[in-house]
């Protein structure tokens, strides 16, 4: 399917189903959707726990689940599912290249090593930290790379990775979102894992100068977005908020037994002194949390409660009124993990629909642009790369 075909019909059916994705159940105890669809939301407050934590985790089955009440959603399937792009056949670097690089990392970058394709121009590594991938390519393609990034110290330890292989590897201590020099006409621009306006910066900014060829598998589109996101591509009718795309990246491939009861417990006293606000301030609409600090979770919920109310500048209730408050707060989390597989149905759909936007972008600019992904989702889950050669 062309991508511009893709980006309008998956456009047009994230704009319908808005009133599904973007209400969270978080904020609100029953988001309107539930009386619209009483079946659907019996049918995931009845869940098990088991079965609500694959559901959260699985997009594909949890959209299944939901077509069965909402049939048109099924059409999302087909739209956020894109092809694997092609790798080239490789694998002789060797393991010395990848010295200090943890396993699932170092999958990432060699997964999209080979699928980036080399147009003899020099590349520039964009955030590259210690230049992982920047010090593959230079082995694998036998070009110069400059490697980008903030943190004087990555860049040090990355001058002494590339010290061990024979490559040509340059580190420059940039701010990429300041600097005016970079990136240059004629460069291949590269960049994994560039949060939010860093890979947005890239692009924009690399099209304007002219770079001969961009591979980009972007993250965390949430950051640098104030409170809407503004599509580069033209006027589409989905509106995405800050939420909402944060909402594109909130899957994670593993995580340990004790962080998920952590994130669980966390929730649930988040959601218990939320209650508890509530009844302070009858029809108060819901506030937001500002940032709370991990140890404040590491006591009992009284404690926490205690610290809450203090910064919250509100009365403690009493110890009995305390433990219900616990209590109500565990209950809502049962509730809320269950009623967020809806929005969670629509994760990968939202963030294909970034990724056509950055993409159409491109193709507006002249370039020849592929979208697809590089590895398998196990890797990471944030497996999509754009890859734009400048045509002419």
């Amino acid at each position: 399917m062309r991508l511009d075909d893709r980006q309008r019909q998956l456009d047009a059916r994230l704009h319908a189903s808005r009133d599904l994705w973007h209400p969270q159940p978080f904020r609100a105890a029953r988001p309107a959707w539930c009386a619209r669809w009483p079946a659907l939301t019996m049918e995931l407050l009845a869940l098990s726990d088991a079965d609500a934590a694959r559901l959260n985790d699985d997009g594909d089955a949890a959209l299944a689940l939901l077509a069965g009440h909402v049939p048109e959603v099924a059409a999302l399937a087909p739209l956020a599912s894109l092809p694997h792009l092609p790798a080239a056949a490789g694998g002789g670097h060797g393991a010395r290249w990848a010295r200090d690089i943890p396993g699932r990392k170092r999958q990432q970058i060699e997964a999209f090593a080979a699928v980036a394709r080399p147009c003899g121009a020099p590349v520039v590594d964009w955030c590259g930290g210690k230049g992982h991938l920047g010090r593959l390519l230079a082995v694998d393609w036998g070009l110069p790379v400059r490697t980008l990034e903030i943190d004087a110290q990555l860049c040090a330890a990355g001058a002494g990775l590339a010290g061990h292989v024979p490559v040509t590897q340059e580190f420059v201590v940039a701010n990429v979102l300041t600097a005016t020099n970079w990136p240059r006409p004629g460069q291949h621009a590269v960049a994994l894992h560039a949060c939010g306006d860093l890979h947005r910066s890239l692009i924009e900014r690399g099209a304007a100068a002219g770079v001969s060829r961009l591979d980009v598998a972007p993250c965390c589109y949430h950051r640098g977005v104030a409170e809407r996101y503004r599509p580069l591509s033209g006027t589409l009718h989905t509106q995405l908020t800050r939420d909402d795309l944060r909402l594109a990246v909130t899957e994670a491939v593993t995580a340990s037994p004790r962080l998920v009861r952590q994130r669980d417990r966390e929730m649930a006293w988040k959601l218990g002194f939320d209650a508890w606000r509530r009844m302070s301030s009858p029809g108060g609409a819901y506030q937001t949390f500002k940032p709370v600090p991990a140890a404040w979770f590491r006591g009992c919920f009284a404690d926490f409660l205690a610290r809450m109310a203090a910064r919250e500048e509100m009365p403690l209730p009493d110890a009995g009124l305390a433990e219900s408050l616990e209590s109500s707060g565990w209950h809502r989390q049962r509730e809320v993990m269950r009623l967020s597989i809806v929005r969670h149905a629509f994760r990968r759909a939202l963030e294909v629909w970034v990724a056509l936007d950055l993409a159409m972008y491109l193709a507006g600019q002249g370039y020849a642009v592929d979208l697809g992904t590089f590895c398998e989702r196990r890797v990471t889950p944030r497996n999509l790369l754009i890859s734009a050669q400048l045509s002419g």
